[in-house]
């Protein structure tokens, strides 16, 4: 009896895993049929979006240079469209910049690195500087006072001509102080570099001196290049600026307007001329750029 009971228990439990079989079998189909629907359907329409998106690039390359440099793809509610990126609204860039950068620590430098790829991708060399000073010397003549004189006449006098003619009879006070002496180096391009020394041993003044900011006063000798190029040659103020300890700030300005305001000032520099070639090697290329990367690269230009 108990064999009969265990054989038909044993039966029934097969037919009950044969109909969750069959029952599985049956569901898996569906699912993958929907599935592979689901992934056509999705296929098609990214299809759709690439044609559309190569139509608009072409359309954006059919432009005169001018206006290419400020017509992108720029994201909207109804998919990708072309657009005048200078006349983008304040919560637009806003939002597009938190649509890069969501996480500082780590979306700011994939950013710098995707500017760099795009860059090097049709082999433009963004401009760079590199500083040479040889033998750089630089002197200061002031005159030596012992204690303090009196605010006499004849004093006055003394010292107003000094400077002019030597009147007979007068020994000179003048002595010459040398600030810098045979000073050579480098800096290369890329590079942050660093000033080390005890106040007055003449640092704000080699900065100066590299910088085209000395004082006339001051007499310099020896040789300040930039890219091979004397100071003489240029005008090194458009190139390199020294800013002082001294900070001026504007207390009713935040944070980020003041950067902003300081961004506003600099310029753009040479970042047009960079985009415009970048533009032209990538249309003789048959490259694409990615949207955002362009977008972001025409509005800062």
């Amino acid at each position: 009896m108990a064999q009969l009971v265990g054989s038909e228990e044993i039966e029934s439990f097969r037919i009950e895993l044969s109909d969750i079989g069959r029952s599985f079998r049956s569901s898996f189909r569906r699912r993958s049929s929907s599935w592979h629907a689901n992934s056509e359907i999705s296929s098609v329409n990214n299809n759709d979006e690439t044609e559309e998106n190569l139509l608009q690039w072409a359309a954006i390359d059919r432009l005169s240079t001018f206006e290419r440099l400020r017509s992108s793809l720029f994201d909207e509610e109804d998919g990708k469209k072309v657009v005048d990126v200078t006349k983008l609204l304040p919560l637009e860039r806003h939002m597009f910049i938190e649509k890069l950068i969501k996480h500082i620590e780590h979306d700011n430098l994939r950013l710098l690195q995707k500017l760099r790829k795009r860059t090097d991708k049709v082999g433009v060399q963004l401009p760079s500087v590199e500083v040479r000073y040889k033998n750089l010397c630089v002197e200061a003549e002031c005159e030596v006072v012992h204690g303090k004189p009196l605010p006499t006449l004849w004093n006055s006098l003394q010292s107003s001509l000094s400077d002019i003619v030597m009147i007979p009879g007068l020994t000179s006070n003048k002595a010459k102080i040398t600030i810098l002496n045979d000073v050579s180096g480098v800096i290369k391009p890329r590079r942050m570099t660093l000033l080390l020394g005890p106040p007055g041993c003449g640092k704000t003044t080699l900065l100066k001196a590299l910088s085209g900011n000395l004082e006339k006063s001051l007499k310099i000798s020896g040789e300040i290049s930039y890219n091979g190029y004397k100071l003489e040659e240029f005008v090194p103020q458009r190139t390199a600026a020294y800013t002082s300890q001294n900070d001026l700030h504007i207390p009713e300005m935040t944070v980020r307007e003041t950067l902003d305001f300081s961004s506003r000032c600099q310029g753009t520099g040479s970042r047009a001329d960079i985009m415009m070639e970048v533009n032209r090697r990538e249309k003789e290329g048959g490259i694409i750029p990615d949207p955002d990367i362009d977008t972001f690269m025409k509005v800062t230009c």
